[in-house]
């Protein structure tokens, strides 16, 4: 977000008994974008949008246009916008080249992450994919299957959705929902293995397949195979009356945002972001956690590093023992 405004943090609170993790504490502590948003003229409220956050700001200001557009009757169906496609694809290079090779003891692949990055930019889809599956991906690969993992036969994706699907499930957004989104009564987890796994079975383990899913949809872009539905995908909808919603596929997952207008200004806005799915309280992250040995705390913020960064927040994370 820019600069002076908290980002907000993911803050996690662990509890030992018996020398294991008896419990598992999930909060996203956000600044209400959305409330300060409201009362002001719209045109100038929508703008405003992609300054207020340093991460995925082309897939915030186009869902907060695609929004506003709906609410005032014109809707769009479900497309692959460029720009969006072309951010989330920067954001999985940034992880796989920069985070990924730190997280497994690696240096960080900088000269490799500005080339392709330059090659996305410029629709050089065969020099990426050289890259994509070259040497060095490739040693990253074999690297992932050779860390701790966890089984991961509960988790539950968030089925792919259009703007006016996803007004079926739920008619109005509120405060509470945006808080701590919810698919049927259940927690669900959103992003690029989500968009791939939706309609099949939970991968065998967790931190890999949500790592290989990222480099799978870059890979996708390479070869000219995205479709609808892949990260960069925006649909609106027009709601109730001067109501619109917009839904957009970021690299973390589904973004979506909800405009109430009263006449040319704001009477209401509603974002749900990706990290509320993915670090919902009832989500996968207590799940892994709980059970795990307490005892060397050192190496439970090591398991919970890798965790995090399997679930890529939006914003920094921090660990508390209780």
């Amino acid at each position: 977000m820019t600069a002076g405004i908290d980002a907000g943090c993911v803050r996690l609170r662990i509890a030992s008994a018996d020398g294991r993790v008896g419990a598992v504490d999930v909060a996203s502590e956000r600044p209400a974008v959305a409330q300060a948003l409201r009362g002001r003229p719209a045109d100038k409220a929508v703008r405003l949008v992609p300054l207020l956050f340093a991460l995925c700001g082309q897939a915030q200001g186009r869902a907060a246009t695609l929004a506003l557009d709906a609410a005032r009757g014109k809707e769009c169906r479900a497309h692959l916008d460029p720009a969006i496609q072309r951010e989330a694809l920067r954001e999985h290079l940034w992880r796989w080249l920069l985070d990924l090779p730190l997280l497994l003891g690696e240096a960080a692949m900088r000269q490799e992450f500005v080339a392709a990055a330059g090659w996305i930019a410029a629709g050089q889809r065969e020099k990426l994919g050289a890259l994509l599956t070259g040497p060095g991906i490739e040693a990253l690969r074999r690297r992932l299957t050779e860390v701790e993992d966890v089984d991961d036969l509960e988790a539950n994706f968030l089925p792919l959705l259009d703007a006016q699907a996803s007004l079926g499930r739920w008619p109005r957004f509120d405060p509470d929902f945006c808080r701590q989104p919810h698919w049927q009564g259940a927690a669900a987890e959103t992003g690029a293995i989500a968009r791939r796994l939706a309609a099949t079975a939970a991968p065998a383990t967790a931190f890999a397949a949500r790592w290989l899913a990222r480099l799978e949809e870059l890979r996708d872009w390479a070869a000219g195979n995205a479709t609808v539905g892949a990260g960069g995908t925006a649909s609106a909808a027009s709601a109730a009356a001067a109501s619109g919603r917009a839904l957009v596929e970021t690299a973390r997952g589904l973004l979506m945002h909800e405009i109430v207008l009263d006449g040319e200004r704001i009477a209401d806005y509603f974002i749900v972001a990706p990290t509320e799915w993915n670090f919902h309280p009832q989500g996968s992250l207590p799940r892994w956690l709980i059970g795990r040995p307490a005892s060397d705390r050192e190496a439970v913020q090591r398991f919970a590093a890798r965790a995090v960064a399997a679930l890529d927040p939006c914003v920094r994370w921090e660990l508390e023992w209780l």
